[in-house]
């Protein structure tokens, strides 16, 4: 059971980048043409020789209206026919890949005998991006923090559910200006322009709300579903070092719905085309993150339900599912703390107490903590003023015990949680009486 998380990095490495990225073809890449109609269907019947189904051309009735069309991103190229200085217009912007294979195939299927055809640059990459693909690696810049943020949250002790939200918001603002200060600022990748930073924040959300909404519906599972997702699917498609238009069927598909590519699309929509058509990288981002938003209330209502037939159950009928980790780190285990030392970087205690007699005056105490079943969670004894601290408790219910020489028994029956840290001091009398333990 331990192998599956390396089995889907394995697989992902093998069926998802590598039949990605082995053998770029084009793929109805539009191409506008300042030609007759009869022209254009000509060059169509040339091109579809040399690669079948590679281009498709968009006959305009002017060079300056094919211009435009790259300008204004409705094309990735233009190309102007004529008898002895053919003209062909393209934009690095979209891909220094798709640029070299458009002048390639146009050179040797476009050109006529005689006639040499000169390339023109519209829209060029930045100088701290030559080849166009730096914005990827500040996509990932994002993704990775937002999932392993998620994964840290499923570790943290005194952290409600609104806190975790709270956490994975302010995380996924600070690695957004990270990257945005770094990409924008110190290498000149992308643009100087707030909406990069805001495309970059809503990448973030999008990866860490959805993966956090996964934990309660597929738990131990949901590292395999969100890398799957955001990682192994969305880096290939995301048109970020292969452009969108090569990649195969699969991937072209994958490509508007994965918020990668959405925002790998948005910063290029706002660096080189003055903001055009961001209708849809916005809306799908924005899709995603009230997604996660959606699975984390759903989520919510559940673990309530499940807490409700627990607890209606007389804790005889409801066997506590296991907690969702990810299985590269390593899991927490119920276990005794010192009380009042616990250091920068330590867990944090869930149950502390304190045990004595009526006159107040501290007891050298056993105290025992098992499950509804009667599973011994952890044992430990109180310090010389009858504290003790335990921890790596997960959600679910626990009966305490306290013990003592001399003194009847008390125990008690918590709902211990990581979110909500408890107190259960118990008063321990000599002879048959017994005080029940009370929280606080």
């Amino acid at each position: 059971m331990g192998l599956w998380l390396p089995a889907i990095f394995l697989a992902g490495l093998l069926f998802s980048f590598l039949l990605a990225f082995h053998n770029p073809t084009p793929h109805h890449i539009e191409v506008a043409v300042a030609a007759p109609p009869a022209t254009t269907a000509q060059l169509q019947s040339q091109l579809d020789t040399a690669i079948p189904g590679g281009f498709t051309l968009q006959p305009v009735d002017s060079a300056a209206e094919a211009r435009s069309a790259v300008l204004n991103h409705d094309a990735v190229a233009a190309f102007v026919p004529a008898t002895h200085h053919p003209q062909l217009y393209g934009a690095k912007a979209d891909g220094a890949a798709m640029e070299s294979i458009i002048r390639e195939v146009f050179t040797s299927a476009a050109q006529k005998p005689g006639a040499t055809l000169a390339f023109h640059e519209l829209v060029s990459t930045r100088p701290g991006d030559s080849l166009g693909i730096s914005p990827l690696y500040l996509l990932m810049g994002c993704t990775l923090p937002a999932y392993f943020l998620v994964v840290a949250m499923q570790r943290a002790v005194g952290f409600s559910r609104r806190a975790h939200v709270a956490t994975m918001v302010g995380g996924g603002a600070v690695a957004a200006l990270a990257c945005y200060l770094t990409g924008a600022y110190g290498m000149d990748a992308i643009p100087q322009h707030p909406l990069a930073l805001l495309y970059l924040f809503l990448l973030t959300q999008a990866v860490s709300l959805t993966s956090y909404g996964f934990v309660p519906f597929l738990g131990p599972f949901f590292p395999g579903a969100a890398v799957t997702l955001f990682v192994l699917l969305g880096v290939p498609s995301s048109g970020g070092t292969v452009p969108v238009d090569l990649l195969n069927g699969f991937f072209r598909f994958l490509h508007p719905l994965l918020p990668m590519g959405n925002a790998a699309d948005a910063l290029r929509l706002v660096d080189y085309f003055d903001g055009r058509q961001l209708g849809r990288p916005t809306a799908v981002l924005c899709a995603w993150i009230a997604t996660g938003a959606a699975l984390i209330v759903l989520g919510y209502l559940k673990q309530l339900r499940q807490l409700v037939r627990e607890a209606q159950a007389g804790m005889t009928g409801y066997v506590p599912a296991p907690p969702a980790e990810d299985p590269t780190v390593e899991l927490p285990e119920p276990v005794a703390l010192p009380p009042h030392r616990h250091h920068f970087g330590e867990q944090l205690p869930i149950l502390t107490g304190r045990v004595s007699g009526l006159a107040g005056e501290p007891l050298p105490a056993t105290i025992t903590v098992t499950d509804p079943h009667g599973r011994q969670l952890v044992r430990t004894h109180t310090d010389q003023n009858g504290e003790y601290a335990a921890t790596g408790f997960h959600d679910g219910f626990a009966i305490v015990v306290a013990g003592a020489p001399g003194r009847q028994p008390a125990a008690s029956r918590l709902l211990l949680s990581p979110a909500t840290p408890v107190n259960q001091d118990f008063i321990l009398t000599p002879g048959q009486q017994a005080v029940p333990g009370y929280a606080r």
